[in-house]
């Protein structure tokens, strides 16, 4: 496989931001809520996007594998908040066990959010997201996204906007319960931040371990935050903003790297 930049995408929300951070820009008139790197044929399960809110978005779930329909494919996902502003929330899982009907009539009314949990969110906090998982996010955040590569989303509620909802399929795949905590994790818990079932996720500073270079042994991608990454044979190189995919972590120099998000998918 050919070693090289993902080309990107900026995908415009009603959420999103005219305002981005540094290295971004938002076009002008244009309100910049995703930031995507097109997924590779050489790693197609896995997508890597660039989140940044200003209102909160709609509360949703996505199916799993085995619960996704014909024409659906299965979204777990995970959140690595890069800046918070300090009251940033982001709502996962219910505060209780609850039942599909409730789930409905809390959608129908308007009351479902005061169903989820609001976790506090700062810069440093990883959210694993599983399948079935009930969440929104919330303003003020800018947040790296890796998930399977979906676009299955079924939105239970979305603030009165006039958007589509998809109540029927929603519930059907909703688990209404609490968040496990085992799910969260901050970066001064080591490097390895997702170690799922269907994806990896390691943040790096500085060059990679033995250990980390034996965990991406074939197709991955490289996600500078800071500093830069280049290929050894100096084909490609990526800095903030950018993303490399790659045929293994041996094929890349970290001499000039900062932090740098590494994934791939199981």
């Amino acid at each position: 496989m050919s070693l090289r930049q993902l080309p990107t995408r900026m995908v415009e929300k009603v959420w999103g931001r005219d305002s981005l951070p540094a290295p971004f820009h938002a076009p002008a008139g244009q309100r910049i809520g995703e930031i995507w790197f097109e997924p590779p044929p050489e790693m197609p399960q896995v997508l890597v996007k660039y989140l940044f809110t200003s209102q909160k978005l709609s509360v949703q779930v996505h199916p799993s594998d085995e619960t996704a329909l014909a024409g659906e494919a299965g979204k777990a996902e995970c959140w690595l908040v890069l800046d918070a502003e300090p009251d940033a929330r982001l709502a996962i899982g219910f505060d209780r066990h609850v039942t599909a009907a409730e789930i409905e009539a809390a959608a129908r009314d308007g009351t479902i959010e005061a169903l989820l949990t609001w976790h506090p969110a700062q810069a440093g906090d990883l959210f694993y997201l599983p399948a079935g998982t009930v969440h929104a996010i919330g303003p003020g955040l800018s947040l790296v996204e890796v998930q399977q590569t979906s676009d299955s989303t079924f939105r239970l509620y979305d603030y009165g906007r006039p958007r589509e909802l998809h109540l029927d399929r929603a519930l059907a795949v909703a688990e209404g319960a609490p968040y496990a905590a085992r799910h969260r994790r901050t970066i001064a818990d080591g490097p390895v931040l997702v170690d799922g079932p269907h994806f990896r996720l390691d943040r790096v500073e500085g060059a990679p371990d033995e250990a980390t270079h034996a965990a991406y042994p074939g197709a991955m991608l490289a996600l500078p935050l800071a500093g830069e990454v280049v290929a050894l044979d100096g084909s490609a190189k990526a800095g903030a903003g950018e993303c490399l995919v790659a045929p293994g972590l041996d094929a890349l120099d970290f001499s000039g790297a900062g932090v740098t998000l590494l994934t791939r998918g199981i």
